[in-house]
């Protein structure tokens, strides 16, 4: 055997084995740079005692600011991670890149997690969203998103439903409703059909409620972590009584739909009009109650305008509040 092989060989035998990370957070963008930075920098001071990876995806074809800001981060090896593109515009569409980047970039990992590019994350969410899932050996956790108004906005607006976490303590849940903060267990995900989002919710939203609505059927299991918490920037254009309403309308039209959808299909239409008329006639005594534990008109009024919602979408009107502007 040749000194050159044998010099090779015991090189190879020295070198320090590549662990794969155990988790990887993926990271949707679009057009926030500034957000996506204040982002990765939180991922960068996370706590966890494993290897983790960071996905991004850059929704813009045009411009590819998240593209570039992404790659000099990982270049400069503050996070270990990869940056691609998805040259289709929607949400739903850079979320499925983003689950098939991963999945193929990391084909150990264990642990898929997302974070929204206007987000920031604790310095303990990563570990705890993951030692909740081994410790209770579920498919699905979720967390808070906490809103952090960048203008103090009025009462009402402050204390509204739409800007707050659907659970406020630890425990089991019957499922999830956002993809702001949320992991979900590799081997859990590959029992579910492609895409994983349905873009047919791409600029309406709704595309992670189908998606866990999907994952409750499948019979899979969801905690809540409390205290893995993330804190998501809320502009004065999104702190507005305007705003809210037209995010009660979609909400609204979103439920209409993943009714149609999950209900068997002969009885589908019927059972979505009976369910608003139902939700129509309860909506004065929901205001009511609201009232009564001292909300203001935009909460006393919020059940009113989610069933005005459904009703709009059973006619097939709908408020995209995600397409991008031409031009813009």
């Amino acid at each position: 055997m040749s000194d050159a092989l044998l010099e090779t060989i015991d090189a190879a035998a020295h070198r320090p084995a590549v662990v794969e990370p155990l988790a990887v957070v993926m990271v949707p963008t679009f057009r926030r740079p500034a957000l996506l930075a204040a982002t990765l920098a939180s991922l960068a001071c996370q706590d966890a005692a494993f290897r983790f990876a960071v996905v991004v995806v850059d929704n813009d074809v045009a411009r590819l600011e998240g593209l570039a800001l992404a790659s000099e981060v990982f270049a400069a090896g503050t996070l270990t991670g990869v940056a691609v593109v998805e040259p289709q515009q929607g949400n739903c569409h850079a979320i499925n890149k983003a689950l098939a980047t991963a999945r193929a970039a990391y084909p150990s990992a264990r642990y898929f997690l997302m974070i929204d590019d206007d987000e920031t994350a604790s310095p303990g969410w990563l570990r705890l969203m993951v030692e909740t899932c081994e410790q209770h050996d579920v498919d699905v956790v979720g967390g808070p998103v906490l809103p952090v108004f960048e203008k103090e906005p009025a009462p009402d607006i402050a204390r509204h439903p739409v800007f707050w976490p659907a659970f406020s303590t630890s425990g089991p849940v019957p499922m999830i409703y956002g993809s702001g903060n949320f992991l979900i267990r590799r081997a859990s995900l590959e029992r579910l059909t492609l895409p994983e989002f349905d873009t047919r919710f791409n600029f309406l939203g709704g595309g992670d409620t189908d998606f866990f609505t999907r994952c409750r059927r499948a019979g899979f299991l969801f905690r809540w972590v409390a205290e893995a918490r993330i804190e998501e920037g809320v502009p004065p254009a999104r702190a507005s009584r305007g705003w809210i309403l037209r995010r009660g309308l979609r909400t609204g039209a979103i439920n209409y739909l993943l009714d149609r959808r999950h209900a068997p299909a002969r009885y589908s239409f019927w059972r979505a009009q009976a369910k608003n008329l139902v939700i129509l006639g309860l909506s004065p005594w929901r205001g009511l109650r609201t009232l009564l534990r001292g909300g203001g008109p935009l909460q006393v009024i919020h059940p009113l305008v989610i069933a005005l919602g459904r009703i709009s979408a059973t006619f097939g009107i709908e408020t995209e509040q995600y397409r991008a502007k031409p031009g813009a």
